[in-house]
């Protein structure tokens, strides 16, 4: 029964998160395939964020990536089933007051920040201000994979 939901459908199952059409399939075997989870990326460096896309593309999230805070405010979208992976400095405005602005708008995005310039004060800061995860730079796969799961269960 697995085999035949692997080959059904609009797309591929990669092993998660992509929701092909099924039809006549048992509730167990759609419980299987779930839709794509959507992910903002939110970081000033163009490396940072094709590297996270290609990772988290590779797993079957929908990615869309942003340059800067203010342009993650203008084109964001609906937030439902969604998480943002933050940067912490960037110019214009930075990702600790684009976690302010989510607050004094009550947007409800689980954040988890990433950063290469973390110390104690930022992480507090972060934490205070909503972020469910604070990450540093380099970041390890499983750390962030990990912070992500976390995000979404707590949106569940």
């Amino acid at each position: 029964m697995i085999s035949k939901a692997l080959t059904i459908g609009a797309f591929p199952y990669t092993g998660i998160r992509k929701q092909p059409v099924l039809y006549g399939m048992d509730s167990i075997t759609q419980t299987l395939i779930k839709p794509a989870r959507k992910i903002h990326i939110v970081d000033d460096d163009d490396a940072v964020r094709d590297s996270l896309r290609a990772l988290l593309e590779s797993l079957g999230f929908e990615v869309l990536d942003y340059p800067s805070a203010k342009d993650f405010l203008a084109r964001r979208g609906a937030n439902t089933q969604a998480c943002l992976l933050l940067d912490l400095h960037m110019p214009a405005m930075t990702g600790l007051e684009l976690l302010e602005h989510m607050q004094a708008t009550q947007t409800q995005l689980p954040t988890i920040v990433i950063t290469g310039r973390g110390d104690a004060l930022s992480k507090a800061r972060a934490l205070l201000g909503g972020a469910i995860a604070f990450i540093d730079k380099p970041v390890a796969d499983d750390a962030l994979l990990g912070a992500i799961d976390g995000a979404f269960a707590a949106t569940a």
